[in-house]
Formats: C-alpha cells, structure tokens, sequence
C-alpha cells in the first residue's frame, strides 16, 4: 500500500541509488523537478503527478518508470530542496493572507496529499486569531457595518462559509448570532 502511494521502505530507498540508474534518465527527469521547483514549493504528490505528466512519453517509451520517479522525489528530499514542512507553512501563510479560513486551507492541504501532522505543524507556525480573520475579511468584502437584516447576515455568512471559516467564527465577525 506505501508503494501504490509513492512511498518508499527503507529496502527500497537502498535501491534509489543514483548510481543503480542510468545517469541519462536520473539527470534528465532531475532537471525537469528541478525546473517545476524552481517556480515554487510543492507537496510530494503534487511534485510526482507533475513529473508524471511531464515525462509521459519517456515512462511509456519504458526510459523511466515510476520507481525511478519516486526514487528521484526521494533524493530530492534528502537533498532538502522538496519540502513538504515548507510548502505547508508556505501555503498557509499566502492562503491567510488571500483571507481564506482554517476549514478551507485544511481541505486545500488534504487534497495537495499533506499528513495531519504536517497540517497541524503548519498551523501551529502561524499566530492567527481565526475570528478577528473572518471579520478583517467580512469588513474589507462588505464594509464596517454589522448587517442590518437577515437577508444581509445570511449572504455574509455564505460568503465566509466558502471562504473557509468555521461557525463560530463566522458568528463573531457578524457581531451577533443567528439565534434572532
């Protein structure tokens, strides 16, 4: 199951020497991760699905095949320049400040192939008072006043809903409840 999700074992990362592969396809399909990273910080999944889909034609050609692409994210690793720690904190914070909540960064986060664990390293990084977020961003889309109806107060409410924010924040950045 480790090796269906691109994971490896340890017997198996013995096997990701360079030097077991041929120096043509390893430095080749390198360059290429090197180029993707070179933009910006990925997860392993997202980095591995890229490079899939870059090099398609060599891994059907039979040049690379999924092993050497895993072994490559493991080198890649070792080597520190594939992060997934970084990429997470990196990704929370520009998500922060595009004022997206902590229910949408998760689900974002899950979908990029990230642990729990990373997750909530990532979270813990940042000192954020998720309330005072949602209102900051509810008074920069609608303005300082509080809604003044139901009517008002719901579509507020729906738009910090998709934007990420839980319940109760939502509920403190309208001022009041919906228990009217």
């Amino acid at each position: 199951m480790r090796e269906e999700l691109g994971e490896t074992t340890p017997a198996a990362a013995d096997e990701c020497r360079p030097s077991d592969r041929p120096r043509k396809r390893g430095r080749s399909a390198r360059h290429v991760a090197m180029d993707v990273l070179a933009y910006r910080d990925h997860s392993r999944l997202e980095l591995e699905e890229k490079l899939t889909k870059k090099l398609s034609n060599k891994i059907e050609d039979g040049e690379i095949s999924a092993e050497d692409i895993a072994c490559l994210l493991d080198e890649l690793t070792e080597d520190g320049l594939l992060d997934e720690a970084r990429y997470a904190e990196s990704f929370v914070n520009g998500r922060i400040r595009k004022g997206q909540g902590p229910v949408r960064i998760r689900r974002d986060l899950n979908q990029k192939g990230l642990s729990g664990e990373l997750l909530q390293q990532a979270f813990d990084a940042t000192d954020v008072n998720w309330r005072q977020r949602a209102s900051e961003v509810r008074r920069k889309k609608f303005g300082s006043e509080a809604p003044q109806d139901y009517k008002e107060r719901a579509r507020q409410a729906r738009f910090l809903q998709y934007r990420g924010f839980s319940s109760e924040q939502i509920q403190s950045a309208l001022g009041e409840s919906f228990d009217d």
